[in-house]
């Protein structure tokens, strides 16, 4: 169901349009603040300016926020695929890419006499210089022996390039002067109108309707290409599928942050949310969630403090939420892989005691024969120089053990509960099977394998462990000899089980 949460808040939020449609158009005006167009003085907002934006009082304050929410969202569904098909910054070539577009569509508008500054035309024009960009971009590694990222790299700086020189002409043209064509570059949030909004809602449902019906292919797509091919499934076509979704979303991004802006909302929602989730469903939420909350809080923000600009706040924002999201994120978060690092070290160390007690207290059975691994009492010096250990970590791991009751202590010697020695012969007999593998069937050497053997408990995964350990069980039912006791490798192999 979490895959339909976008859809939902795409219909709400185009529900609150036409609600702010109705109202803008039938509703009183509302008094504004007396402040002159020289006022440069900064004031914190008060408690009812700060209502008015929360409750969407204002006409224009609602077409924003809705607007950009919607963008958000479209481009947090989007960029989760781009990321995850490594294709991150090609929403940043294709957004450099419309510039020239831009400025070739108004001055063709203008030779043939037709309305410049039309929307429409713009956008159109855009739209066409990024499916070029695109294209070049695939041709170049298509073609030649390049990798993708010189391919956008060559095509980002040449296209803005020649955008930049371009709209240098247009400045100089005489209908040029005031076109206000530079506003896509950092874009022009504030003036959006219900039209523009009106836009942005509906390529921002057409891109979420897409993104749900062929979820399933694009997903293929993302992980596996070669897989995708080879079950029959129109790779280049959904590859362009995918890219024209890109290409709808940037261009109808560029009212709201502009085109060198638009990148952070095609790549910052989905990696904050990559800190949150494996899973690709949950991901998909979670990014366009990010990416509305980012809309809308950076709009929100704008029209508050009246000097700060909205791309810029949102894309701030967005920074905010990836900083919280790497952070705190339950899957990958810096917090989260602290802890369980942490975690990690205190279980290998209490392993490594226990493991450090058992064949202390078995090299003191053989001598005395009589009294079981349980029954042996091992000093702390003998633990001290069982492993590098200081004497502050070795308390604190005995410390740890003996209130899972695992070890009594008392003043010095350390001896084993009935649990403790059942958990350290378990230990001890994981470690010896491993032991004896890599020296049997691994080649390594004797010397070397302990260090190994320790890398390979508490580094792969429980999956690989449990599936490893049955096969060597069936030669090795009980506790082996450790293998360092043993002079040659083909002793190692017809060894036999001895009793824990």
């Amino acid at each position: 169901m979490s895959r339909f949460a976008p859809v939902a808040l795409a219909l709400v939020l185009m529900m609150c349009l036409c609600g702010a449609h109705a109202s803008g158009a039938t509703g009183a005006p509302q008094p504004v603040p007396h402040r002159t167009i020289s006022d440069r003085s900064f004031s914190w907002p008060s408690l009812d300016q700060w209502r008015r934006v929360l409750e969407l009082r204002d006409y224009n304050t609602r077409i924003v926020i809705v607007g950009t929410t919607l963008l958000g969202c479209a481009a947090g569904l989007v960029g989760s695929f781009t990321l995850l098909r490594k294709r991150a910054l090609m929403g940043d070539a294709l957004s450099h890419a419309t510039l020239p577009g831009i400025c070739l569509a108004f001055m063709l508008a203008t030779s043939l006499h037709g309305s410049a500054k039309s929307l429409p035309v713009l956008l159109t024009g855009a739209t066409i210089s990024g499916l070029i960009g695109v294209g070049t971009i695939l041709l170049i590694r298509n073609l030649t022996r390049l990798k993708e990222d010189t391919a956008l790299g060559a095509v980002l700086s040449v296209f803005f390039g020649g955008g930049t020189a371009l709209l240098g002409i247009v400045q100089q043209m005489r209908e040029g002067h005031a076109a206000g064509l530079e506003s896509f570059i950092y874009g022009r949030t504030a003036s959006m109108g219900i039209q523009d909004t009106q836009l942005i809602a509906g390529a921002a449902l057409a891109c979420v309707v897409v993104c749900l019906l062929l979820f399933k292919e694009f997903k293929l797509l993302c992980f596996d290409e070669g897989f995708a091919g080879s079950r029959g499934y129109p790779v280049p076509g959904l590859d362009s599928a995918l890219m024209t979704l890109v290409v709808i979303v940037t261009i109808v991004g560029l009212q709201a942050v502009g085109l060198i802006l638009m990148v952070a909302l095609l790549v910052i929602p989905a990696a904050a949310a990559r800190f949150w989730t494996d899973r690709l469903q949950s991901m998909f939420a979670i990014a366009g969630g990010l990416g509305a909350a980012s809309g809308m809080a950076g709009a929100a923000m704008s029209a508050l403090f009246s000097k700060l600009p909205s791309g810029a706040m949102i894309v701030l924002v967005c920074a905010l939420f990836f900083l919280v999201s790497m952070a705190c994120g339950t899957q990958r978060g810096v917090l989260v892989r602290f802890l369980r690092r942490w975690h990690l070290n205190r279980s290998v160390d209490r392993q490594h005691l226990l493991r450090a007690v058992y064949e202390i207290a078995e090299t003191s059975q053989r001598r005395q024969s009589g009294l079981p691994v349980d029954g042996q009492s091992v000093s702390f010096a003998e633990l001290l120089t069982r492993r590098s250990w200081t004497a502050h970590r070795l308390t604190r791991a005995i410390r740890k053990a003996q209130r899972g009751e695992l070890i009594e202590w008392g003043d010095d010697p350390v001896r084993l509960t009935r649990r403790g020695q059942l958990e350290a012969a378990r230990l001890t007999r994981q470690h010896r099977l491993w032991e004896l593998y890599l020296i049997t069937h691994a080649d390594i050497a004797p010397s070397r394998v302990d260090r190994d053997a320790d890398a390979i408990e508490h580094v792969l995964e429980p999956e690989v462990i449990a599936e490893l350990e049955v096969l060597l069980e069936r030669k090795y039912p009980d506790v082996p000899v450790s293998p360092h006791e043993l002079t040659a490798p083909q002793s190692i192999a017809t060894a036999p089980a001895r009793e824990a």
